[in-house]
């Protein structure tokens, strides 16, 4: 903000002038408050003191009141979004909480299987004439390749069976999964897509996370689906 020109009106002026700025500890508050105070202070000091000869600008008088509104201004704008932030969190932390123990559909190329049974979804950006998957095992070995045909756009739930290319059904555990598509000449992008227990929440200062089994921590916007 620019300095209010007081003109050469003596030590006495000056000496107030330094007090309204630094406040009666000598020292510069920061709040906003604090500042229109100051500079209030200092506005009706130079009034009382200005020489007859050379008065205030008023432009420039009227331009620092309007600098010092639009600084007020920010300051209740930012308190309001701290405010609205912190209500959110705490709204969006109730809803995460009620999804513990839920499953979710989240973005992972993990595939948990268990007993026999494995889920997992994958997107696509458009309808795929053909599709394949292969899953690995821990150690980066393909234990399974499966032709999936063709899939419609969006959101598709899959299963597995466990089994591997010799039919024999596989320990428990977590494999991981790659998915080709196309459609005509084209390579699909496609997301992969995991499922997984909510097992605990985390607010902190990224946000609401979800702790998901067999996939770590999400964000409560990356979860597709819940069950």
């Amino acid at each position: 903000m620019a300095t209010i020109n007081t003109g050469n009106t003596g030590n006495t002026v000056d000496q107030t002038l330094l007090t309204a700025m630094n406040g009666s500890n000598g020292k510069t508050k920061n709040t906003t408050q604090d500042a229109q105070d100051r500079f209030m202070t200092l506005l009706v000091t130079q009034m009382k003191n200005q020489d007859p000869l050379n008065p205030m600008d008023n432009a420039q008088v009227t331009s620092q009141m309007a600098q010092l509104s639009t600084v007020t201004g920010i300051e209740k704008l930012n308190a309001s979004m701290a405010t609205m932030n912190s209500n959110y969190v705490a709204s969006q932390s109730l809803q995460a909480a009620n999804m513990i123990g839920h499953g979710v559909i989240t973005p992972g190329s993990n595939i948990a299987l268990q007993d026999g049974k494995s889920v997992y979804a994958l997107d696509l950006p458009q309808a795929a004439d053909k599709a394949s998957l292969v899953i690995r095992d821990q150690s980066g070995a393909v234990v399974r390749k499966i032709e999936l045909g063709a899939l419609p756009a969006g959101l598709n739930n899959m299963t597995w069976d466990g089994k591997n290319d010799a039919g024999t059904t596989l320990p428990n555990g977590n494999y991981q999964y790659e998915i080709e598509a196309s459609a005509g000449n084209k390579k699909l992008d496609v997301t992969s897509l995991c499922f997984g227990v909510v097992n605990s929440v985390t607010a902190g200062a990224q946000g609401v996370k979800l702790t998901v089994s067999g996939v770590g921590q999400v964000g409560m916007n990356d979860v597709r689906q819940i069950y």
